[in-house]
């Protein structure tokens, strides 16, 4: 029971418009070759139920509670340490924390705002190409940034830079500055692989742990007020 459970809130459900596109051209390519050589339907059926899988947007059910951070991305969870932003961030100066996840290529690539907030700044930079799982992916790599003012008497400055990674060439955001975001509203999409940091401030309790799987949406990854402890452990193999 909890396998067609999975199968249907993780499978069956919408895809995201972006993804259309890609869906499409897949099928109808597909479907031509195999009027020329039907055993191409061997290899063109399961590219574009790949092709379908890889674009799901499936619901998630967004966790509330003050000040509470939760994870933009699915993936898994790779460096929660402290780090300088590039000044293109427009984040106040110091050190931050920064939590980067790593998506696969069968990861959901939605991405998601992790908190309420005003989207302050907006800069697409180019960059490489390299492995996003590298630390200096968020350097190297191209990447778009938006900083956001959250909603919380503090008005905390916060970012989440998409980063693409090895097989990603292409970054969504359909973010502005001005915008005003709702915690866990879609904001963007990275094509095939790819990485996102969040950056938050330096005392911020993280909840999450390096080598942790997130969901989008769902995981709690940070608590601005500070009110909760910070995790301990290891993550089960």
């Amino acid at each position: 029971m909890n396998i067609y459970r999975a199968i249907r809130e993780e499978v069956l459900v919408p895809i995201h418009p972006a993804g259309w596109p890609f869906v499409i051209a897949f099928a109808v390519v597909g479907l031509i070759l195999g009027y020329y050589v039907p055993l191409s339907l061997a290899v063109s059926v399961p590219l574009t139920l790949w092709c379908i899988y890889f674009f799901r947007n499936p619901v998630r059910t967004i966790p509330q509670g003050e000040g509470w951070m939760i994870a933009p991305a699915d993936g898994r969870v790779i460096s929660i340490g402290e780090a300088v932003p590039e000044a293109e961030m427009n984040l106040p100066e110091g050190k931050y924390r920064r939590v980067a996840i790593f998506m696969n290529v069968f990861d959901v690539h939605v991405n998601r705002a992790p908190i309420a907030g005003k989207v302050t700044d907006s800069l697409y930079r180019k960059g490489k190409f390299v492995n996003a799982s590298l630390d200096k992916a968020s350097t190297d790599n191209e990447r778009l940034a938006l900083t956001m003012e959250v909603d919380n008497k503090a008005k905390t400055k916060i970012a989440v830079v998409q980063i693409a990674g090895l097989v990603a060439r292409r970054i969504l955001c359909d973010a502005k500055i001005g915008d005003s975001l709702s915690v866990g509203q879609v904001f963007g999409l990275i094509r095939f692989g790819s990485r996102v940091d969040i950056w938050m401030p330096l005392e911020t309790n993280v909840m999450v742990l390096v080598g942790q799987k997130t969901v989008a949406g769902e995981t709690l990854i940070a608590d601005l007020t500070n009110t909760q402890k910070e995790p301990t452990g290891s993550v089960a193999r």
